[in-house]
């Protein structure tokens, strides 16, 4: 369960971090870390070619417990790299390093129509790749696009939200899509985020409800618009002429 205490009281406390190299991973570790122990996600840590790090903070045996929970679930999906704890962090290292408040109180205060819905979350190598699944995915089920992560290494991953069947429904067919471009890497769906979880993933500021109608240019509404002109009959116009020539030679 995670801990709402406030920034200040998270300066001091242990810190514990789980590294792997996937962007869903990490996500789903640092879920199973919030719903082991009584600790606080601070954020991310992305130092590209796919590294990611979760941080959280707490008391010592909270984050002993989140940390090996986390690292469990890093380890099923075989992209556990590293784990660490430390019991009382240096000050000048919360000072200058990104594993206090400062990243967590960066997303703070945002709501979303999305927010506490289930989260999917599908991985490729490649920005075609996660292009075309996130079409399939939107195709396939009422879900909605979150946002979407780069971690390096061609490591790109959609978010989206909805209620659990559809975000299932959603990734399946997305995955599906994925592979046959030929760059599926890896995916998670979270049934029930906590909050700090939610203020640490992108979160889309609009909803949409209805298919938006297609701006059609100016110029060829102009043109459907504009009336032909009749042309002149050219045999009328030449006997006209000849009238008109013979007229002034009579003067």
């Amino acid at each position: 369960m995670s801990n709402p205490s406030s920034s200040h009281s998270l300066s001091g406390s242990a810190l514990g971090m789980v590294s792997t190299i996937s962007f869903p991973a990490i996500v789903g570790t640092a879920d199973m870390m919030l719903k082991s122990a009584t600790v606080r996600l601070v954020g991310y840590e992305k130092v590209g070619n796919g590294f990611c790090t979760a941080i959280v903070r707490g008391q010592i045996t909270d984050v002993r417990m989140a940390v090996e929970a986390g690292a469990e679930t890093a380890k099923e999906f075989g992209q556990l790299v590293s784990t660490i704890v430390i019991a009382r962090p240096y000050p000048n290292l919360e000072a200058i390093l990104p594993i206090s408040s400062r990243l967590s109180q960066l997303t703070s205060g945002q709501y979303s129509r999305l927010s506490n819905q289930a989260i999917g979350l599908l991985e490729t190598r490649g920005f075609p790749a996660m292009v075309g699944a996130a079409d399939m995915m939107l195709k396939s089920a009422d879900v909605h696009l979150a946002g979407y992560e780069t971690i390096g290494a061609g490591l790109c991953t959609a978010i989206i939200r909805g209620n659990v069947a559809d975000v299932a429904i959603a990734i399946e067919a997305g995955m599906n899509e994925a592979e046959r471009i030929g760059e599926f890497h890896t995916l998670m769906i979270i049934p029930r985020p906590l909050e700090d979880l939610e203020e640490t993933l992108p979160t889309a500021d609009y909803w949409i409800e209805t298919p938006t109608p297609v701006n059609i240019p100016m110029l060829a509404l102009q043109e459907e618009q504009r009336e032909l002109l009749e042309l002149p009959n050219l045999e009328i116009s030449q006997e006209i002429a000849e009238m008109e020539t013979i007229s002034i030679g009579d003067r």
